[in-house]
């Protein structure tokens, strides 16, 4: 592809599995995935037949051609097994991001690939592809390329049964929705658009499903109890029981591949690479993030507790279902603001144009809708443009369709390497709207997640341009990339920015100032319970791979964490495990939204509040930040951007700014 195209410049057939028809049949996509493979194992052995002095050019090169075309065959396998409107293509992209898995498998655990990188002269190599190398040595040997070939083949087999676990995991997730039905008094509470896409049958029952468009308003705004207790119970056994035993046996395999390797636990092995370093490392974290959060969380909920009790005397405690009920309650009363009062200035169409605007001006770039084809006909294309050349692509399939993954994601679609491939990445997001005659009103929290997404796009797209594709785009340590994504959520904050692009759908009104003030004063407040929460799942995640998984129950344990990090009180039948689809990828990382917030929010500080958009920071923060994709250690960004290290200081500030900003009183 050259980079002197336009946007609408035509891609290469056998770069896209879709465009070689693998959208629309498993037979097609087999046959991209093959092609894609094939190259992979020419570019090995090109790497391996090298004879005498090794040089970047005669095995570098082909080793990172190995990467990249693994990386292309996993990432599009791995969308496809997300978004194919057809089962059987699904189900054929999961067996092939499986079989992709295994090869990477097998490519971690070859000796041979290991000595010719050993042996690679690295004399007037650049920083970056030391660091490159150095990162990939490391890697080898925590999968254990350095023990026995009956070791190996036994951790290859252990990696291969992993990946499969996960991937059935994750798939049952995806496909696992359920519906409730409810009666239209039930509904009392629920905005009015809502409440029009959704219409009693014949028979007088309102039929609800658990994609986030029906569930997230359900548990925000409806005042009916016993609906809400039955949304919760069936989004958090979408999977129950069948992911139950799942996790449990990818739990056992993950234990034994870390006792193989000599280390105590999973948890120990998946931090060992990571900027956290060690499971100990990330108790002494969330010993500070517990002792942050702690007062203002007991504060949070004794407000609340006494607000709903004034609303229902006789009321003892709040359970989980009811939390974020009463919040908004509880908000409407103490700030004079209800959320719904925004969702009419967030059209989904709006708000996409808005966050591009806000991106295209930060990072000084443009973004052009293309007539590029992907997998579904319901997905945007764009190319990002930079001194009028195309420099990336993105795809945005933003709204819930049958089949399609439920979740909101960020992912590569291309890894870009400089000189042989543009990035590209994707948006895979369940955001209202997306229906003829529905605006897509969205409540402010999708806003927020809108911008927290488009920072890991534009991550994969400005970082997209290394030398090497092992150290592009995402490439970066695990506990370092929700940085970007956490960062440019911030930008939602601030009142100039929000009035570019937040107008009534219906009458063209610019969101008042006085609204956005009272939105800002009531978002924040919950800040500390909000962490809590994280809280939770960053020790359920630890917990669950830094034991011996042997006769863990994970019921009683899911509740006893719950028990004694939340107030809110537990509700039985509460699978929440089944659908933590995190346990997947971030295994025993979770800690990495709560890390890299306290990162986020030290390097948002930077920026001047008057200029975000205009501030040198901006231009500072893409050289620094975004631009470097896994170039150097996460580490090294953050003190080449701040000067030091991070500290708690803005998080702090951040978190407890509710009691600043407004007395509050219930």
């Amino acid at each position: 592809m050259s980079t002197n195209a336009t946007a609408t410049t035509a891609v290469s057939p056998d770069l896209h599995a879709w465009e070689a028809g693998g959208a629309a049949s498993a037979e097609a996509l087999t046959a991209w995935v093959n092609a894609r493979l094939a190259a992979h194992e020419a570019a090995l052995a090109s790497l391996l037949a090298v004879e005498g002095p090794r040089t970047l050019d005669n095995s570098l090169l082909f080793f990172d051609i190995v990467i990249e075309q693994l990386a292309l065959a996993g990432a599009q396998a791995g969308i496809l097994n997300s978004v194919a409107a057809d089962k059987a293509v699904r189900d054929q992209a999961q067996m092939e991001a499986q079989r992709v898995a295994m090869a990477g498998s097998a490519l971690s655990l070859n000796r041979a690939v290991y000595d010719a990188l050993v042996a690679i002269s690295l004399e007037g190599a650049s920083p970056a592809t030391k660091h490159y190398v150095e990162r990939t040595l490391l890697s080898y040997r925590l999968a254990g390329v350095d023990k026995d070939q009956a070791t190996r083949d036994k951790l290859q087999a252990l990696h291969e049964k992993a990946t499969r676990l996960s991937l059935e995991f994750s798939r049952n997730i995806q496909e696992g929705g359920k519906t409730i039905t409810a009666t239209p008094d039930e509904l009392a509470g629920l905005p009015e658009d809502y409440l029009a896409r959704h219409q009693p049958d014949a028979e007088g029952s309102v039929t609800l499903t658990t994609d986030q468009p029906d569930m997230q308003p359900v548990m925000t705004f409806a005042a009916s109890a016993a609906l809400r207790e039955r949304m919760f119970l069936a989004y958090n056994t979408r999977a129950y029981p069948a992911n139950q035993q799942i996790l449990l046996d990818l739990l056992a395999t993950r234990q034994e591949i870390a006792t193989i390797l000599g280390f105590r636990s999973w948890a120990d092995l998946a931090t060992a690479d990571q900027m956290m370093g060690s499971a100990a490392n990330v108790r002494i974290f969330l010993s500070r993030l517990d002792k942050a959060s702690r007062d203002g969380a007991r504060r949070e909920h004794e407000l609340i507790l006494n607000f709903a009790r004034q609303q229902q005397p006789g009321l003892e405690a709040i359970d989980i279902t009811s939390r974020g009920y009463w919040y908004e309650q509880f908000r409407r009363s103490a700030f004079d603001f209800d959320s719904q009062s925004v969702r009419p200035y967030f059209p989904y169409a709006q708000v996409e144009a808005g966050v591009l605007d806000t991106a295209a001006r930060l990072f000084k770039v443009e973004f052009r809708r293309t007539g590029t084809t992907a997998w579904d006909a319901a997905v945007s294309v764009f190319g990002v443009i930079e001194d009028g050349q195309v420099v990336g692509r993105f795809y945005l399939d933003m709204h819930p369709r049958e089949g399609k993954d439920k979740w909101f994601s960020a992912a590569p679609v291309v890894t870009g390497v400089r000189g042989r491939y543009l990035p590209e990445a994707a948006l895979i997001c369940n955001f209202p709207g997306g229906e003829p005659g529905d605006p897509g009103l969205m409540q402010y929290s999708d806003v927020v997640t809108f911008f927290h997404e488009f920072g890991h796009l534009m991550h994969a797209i400005l970082g997209g341009r290394t030398e090497w594709a092992g150290i592009s785009g995402f490439a970066t340590e695990g506990d370092f990339i929700e940085v970007p994504s956490q960062m440019l959520e911030e930008f939602f904050r601030d009142e100039k920015l929000l009035q570019s692009f937040a107008r009534h759908y219906q009458t063209g009104e610019v969101l008042p100032s006085k609204l956005i003030r009272d939105l800002k004063r009531a978002s924040a407040f919950g800040r500390a319970d909000g962490m809590r929460a994280q809280l939770f799942y960053t020790t359920l995640s630890l917990d669950l791979h830094d034991q011996d998984p042997a006769g863990l129950d994970l019921d009683a344990t899911t509740k006893r964490l719950y028990q004694s990090l939340q107030p809110w009180t537990w509700l039985e039948g509460n699978r929440m495990y089944t659908s933590f689809g995190h346990l997947t990828g971030y295994s025993s990382n979770y800690y990495t939204y709560a890390f890299d917030k306290v990162i986020a929010l030290d390097f948002f500080a930077q920026f001047d509040r008057a200029d975000l958009l205009g501030c040198e920071a901006g231009a500072r923060y893409r050289r620094a930040v975004l631009e470097q994709g896994g170039s150097k250690p996460g580490r090294e960004m953050v003190r080449d951007f701040l000067g030091r290290d991070e500290d708690f200081t803005a998080f702090t500030r951040w978190l407890n700014e509710e009691f600043e900003s407004k007395p509050l009183s219930a």
